[in-house]
């Protein structure tokens, strides 16, 4: 039987282990930033949080939150087939949530895949905890680019 689920910051030595529980979890596609490179930069920022979620030691979930001065944003929620709909991403959502508004965010968003129905399915599910859909926006994105 599985142990208790613990939720905390992840630690320098687990961002590989992240890495490969985002594969594993299929988060789609890995970007230009899915590096050990990319999360080490990530967590030493302090106004980004990397969540994970644990159960006996091994990474089973996660969750990135930011906060840039005005608005927090929720990235890369995932977690395992053989953990999924027992809570943990709830949980994640429940607690990344919190940071951003503890610093000062007056608004939250969670970057949802259009054509993940699943996913849109569980933000849906999560209206309890403030989360509503916002058909107004699309997005737009660049990598940087080394020329």
């Amino acid at each position: 039987m599985p142990g208790e689920v613990v939720i905390r910051p992840v630690r320098d030595d687990e961002l590989a282990a992240s890495l490969r529980m985002w594969e594993e979890a299929g988060v789609t596609p890995p970007s230009v930033s899915d590096s050990i490179e990319g999360l080490t930069h990530l967590i030493r920022e302090p106004a980004a949080l990397l969540l994970v979620a644990t159960v006996d030691s091994q990474i089973v979930g996660s969750v990135i939150g930011g906060w840039d001065g005005w608005r927090g944003n929720i990235y890369r929620l995932a977690v395992t087939p053989e953990y999924r709909r027992k809570g943990i991403a709830r949980r994640l959502v429940a607690e990344i949530s919190r940071k951003p508004f503890a610093k000062g965010a007056t608004r939250l968003s969670a970057l949802v895949e259009h054509d993940h129905q699943w996913a849109i399915d569980f933000w849906d599910s999560v209206s309890d905890l403030g989360y509503e859909r916002d058909p107004k926006f699309a997005r737009y994105i660049v990598d940087r680019r080394d020329d």
